[in-house]
């Protein structure tokens, strides 16, 4: 049946939505000049696909042309040698045209799986080299959508769209050559009947597409049913709360409204291929209707043969005529494809190495801030002129009301930001002109919410130093305070701790992230709120793996726990993004400023529960 599945065919969708419309890219010469830049490797590999589409478009008509033959030579002229020899060379034809569509399809999809991997990298390596504020500025499943789907989309607008676009301009140009040489008047009668084929196709596409909108927000609504009511948590509820009927009825009405749904859609393909038959037929019958009467009443110069090929030539025209119709709709869809991937290459990278990175010695130089002014947002200053000198193997403590501004301190140190104005320096050196590698390899972070990866404990270790010996390890274990948990473990450092580490308590992540760390062994350490969310016990064991850090490296604390701060060469007050109080806790406390009211409300507290 011609109509078939590809651009525009019932299956598709022949029209754009009103958001499609609404979104429709520019398109530019720089445009599509960018987009046949990814073709331009593969060159060679192109111009064999447009080979073997010619001569595949060929070699499948003919056959349709091949039928005149067989009947007026064949049948009607009672030769069974011109039959024989007729439906070999049709045969041989069809065989030889579907061994070059194998071909063709080969190279189409290595080229396009080609693309899209050298996309993919692309894709990667750049996000890999984006500021932080990329990242908290844009939702994590519009960033995974950019790198799967999208890229995933390009496969198929090469593998399926362009290809398509080709063959189907071949196809037609090589039908209306061989139906105009045939009878030039049954040929304009072809061409006036094909756009009438489209009638059906595209309101059939419209409603199907309509009806499978609708399929899919009901699937929606079940998979949303099912993750909230099948989960853990979820199922604990519906328990809880005796809610197991509601639950029940509240899926069955959503499966129910699915059925209908899908029931109305294959209906209405029924009811498209019932009109779609009737439209393919008008053409053969108006051209059996003009050829007999011009061969009968005329004596017109054709034969039986010639009407049966004008016939089966006008069949490969149906799909595509049908195809090129909705170019457009194809070729924006396209368009906007790659204007959504390219809305993230064209995204500057905020941090990056200077002209000639340095490499001078972190471990033996202090860390200075100098007047520095950062914020997330022109609008809204976070830090406003902060300055404070961190001396090689000295402990500073930064404290402060939530949101002062003294986790963003920290994040400008390794140049997850880079500051708006002021500077901050290391060994004398401005950490902008540092080699960016470099400058972070030499700093550690253990911070409250820790991220360990899905493997084992060896494997999350190793993230830190991927030639640590075993020994290396069970010594930074120690040191965290986490080996005899470890050891108790039937994998010992085998064992697997779950996606995000949730197989291990949050004192077990956090001493697992102070090993890594320490593994790591960075010239400066950093905890950032690293014992906030825990209980006294986990609290204590983590207390007792960093305090023999901070008495021997150079590093910085934010903490709520009073033994801690206490246990810092300077403590630095932060409020409203400036320092406004610095010192020793005793004298801070005399001062009767943001520190006393911080004392007295939160690490009094903490103190007395310890």
């Amino acid at each position: 049946m011609p109509g078939g599945h590809g651009p525009g065919g019932p299956f598709g969708r022949a029209y754009m939505t009103e958001e499609e419309k609404a979104n429709q890219p520019k398109v530019t010469p720089e445009l599509i000049g960018r987009v046949l830049s990814y073709l331009k490797p593969y060159i060679l590999q192109l111009l064999l696909v447009l080979l073997c589409i010619l001569i595949s478009s060929i070699l499948k008509l003919l056959p349709s042309i091949l039928t005149g033959k067989i009947v007026d030579e064949g049948l009607i002229g009672r030769s069974v040698n011109a039959l024989l020899t007729y439906i070999v060379l049709s045969l041989a034809a069809t065989f030889a045209g579907n061994l070059i569509g194998v071909a063709e399809s080969y190279l189409n999809n290595w080229i396009a799986q080609h693309i899209t991997f050298d996309m993919r990298n692309q894709m990667f390596k750049h996000l890999q080299s984006m500021s932080q504020r990329f990242f908290t500025n844009n939702n994590q499943g519009d960033i995974i959508t950019r790198m799967t789907s999208d890229i995933d989309g390009v496969e198929r607008v090469i593998g399926n769209t362009f290809t398509s676009i080709i063959s189907n301009i071949m196809t037609l140009l090589v039908a209306l050559i061989a139906m105009f040489r045939k009878n030039w008047l049954m040929a304009i009668i072809g061409i006036i009947i094909v756009p009438l084929f489209t009638i059906p196709t595209r309101k059939a596409g419209k409603t199907r597409w309509s009806l499978t909108r609708e399929s899919q927000a009901c699937n929606d609504e079940i998979n949303g049913i099912l993750n909230e009511t099948m989960s853990v948590s979820g199922q604990l509820l519906v328990k809880l709360f005796g809610k197991e009927k509601y639950e029940y009825d509240r899926y069955a009405a959503a499966n129910r409204k699915m059925v209908a749904l899908n029931v109305k859609e294959k209906l209405a393909g029924r009811w498209f291929f019932v009109v779609l038959s009737t439209f393919a037929s008008i053409g053969p019958m108006l051209i059996y209707l003009v050829g007999g009467i011009l061969m009968i009443n005329y004596g017109a110069d054709m034969t039986v043969g010639d009407i049966t090929v004008m016939v089966a030539l006008l069949g490969q025209m149906y799909m595509p005529v049908n195809s090129l119709l909705n170019i457009q709709v194809d070729w924006m869809r396209s368009m906007a494809l790659f204007s959504r991937i390219f809305e993230y290459f064209d995204m500057p990278v905020e941090i990056r190495n200077s002209e000639n990175p340095v490499k001078p010695d972190l471990k033996g130089g202090d860390v200075v801030f100098e007047d520095v002014c950062f914020s997330y947002e022109a609008s809204k200053p976070i830090l406003k002129n902060v300055s404070f000198t961190l001396k090689c193997g000295d402990c500073v403590a930064i404290v402060g009301p939530s949101g002062s501004g003294k986790s963003t301190i920290i994040n400008l140190i390794p140049r997850l930001y880079d500051v708006g104005t002021g500077s901050i320096s290391w060994n004398g050196t401005d950490i902008r002109k540092i080699e960016l590698e470099y400058l972070r390899s030499g700093i550690g972070v253990v911070s409250q919410e820790n991220y360990l990866f899905n493997g084992t404990i060896r494997e999350n270790l190793l993230y830190a130093k991927e030639n640590a010996t075993e020994a290396e390890m069970i010594d930074a274990l120690k040191k965290a305070n986490i080996y005899e948990f470890v050891e108790k473990q039937a994998e010992g450092l085998d064992t697997m701790v779950g996606n995000r580490g949730l197989k291990l308590s949050g004192g077990e992540k956090q001493r697992i992230a102070i090993a890594r760390v320490l593994l790591k062994n960075p010239a400066l350490f950093i905890f950032d709120e690293a014992t906030s969310a825990l209980d006294s016990i986990s609290e204590s064991k983590i207390q007792e793996a960093i305090e023999p850090i901070i008495e021997t490296r150079t590093s910085i604390l934010i903490a709520h726990r009073l033994s801690t701060i206490l246990s810092a060469d300077e403590i630095l007050v932060v409020d409203d993004g400036r320092i406004v109080e610095r010192g020793q806790h005793s004298d801070l406390v005399k001062a009767g400023g943001v520190y006393q009211k911080l004392y007295e409300t939160q690490f009094s507290k903490v103190t007395e529960n310890q």
